[in-house]
């Protein structure tokens, strides 16, 4: 496979994933332009072609890092988690209003520890496998099973603590933020 075919059919894939993660679409695509580049130096180096899926993404995920480690020492700790936030917010918003997650939903996804929200983002936003996101995140797939099972389990105790669930009219499920200032 030349670089040609890779591209055309990973391209839109890594920059959702890098999208996802990043949430800043000029990062983004400097990232993915860094994946095909890196693929492309690379690409002789590939054991199993069998598994380039994963090795692209795993590319991909390691970019994403060494972006996340070089702003973290660029930016005090405090513009470091703003800009993260931020970021965070923006790409998540985008792919879960694709969904019609509303923006309860979104809010609470950003409560979850990074480990926990990346492999939520790799198997619920970006549908891959649990063996795919093994590969990326250089985990076993036993390990992903446990870290997509308790960030599941968490995700559904913020969910039920913060928000609440409601069929509208058109009978859409719709989540509304709980008002803890109710009733005072």
């Amino acid at each position: 496979m030349d670089l040609l075919e890779i591209q055309d059919q990973y391209y839109d894939r890594v920059r959702k994933f890098i999208l996802a993660s990043v949430r800043d679409e000029p990062v983004a695509d400097d990232l993915v332009q860094e994946t095909f580049i890196r693929i492309q130096e690379n690409l002789n180096r590939l054991r199993d072609p069998g598994k380039i899926s994963s090795w692209i993404f795993r590319i991909a995920y390691h970019l994403c890092q060494d972006y996340f480690r070089a702003l973290k020492k660029s930016s005090s700790h405090e513009e470091f988690h703003e800009r993260l936030v931020n970021i965070q917010e923006t790409a998540v918003q985008k792919k879960m209003e694709q969904s019609e997650m509303s923006q309860c939903v979104r809010e609470q996804l950003n409560l979850l520890p990074d480990s926990q929200r990346n492999v939520i983002i790799l198997a619920e936003v970006m549908d891959f496998t649990q063996q795919e996101i093994a590969d990326i995140l250089g985990l076993t797939v036993e390990n992903v099973k446990v870290r997509l099972h308790r960030a599941r389990k968490k995700f559904k105790a913020i969910l039920e603590e913060k928000c609440t669930f409601e069929v509208d009219e058109r009978n859409v499920l719709v989540c509304e933020p709980v008002d803890r200032t109710e009733g005072r």
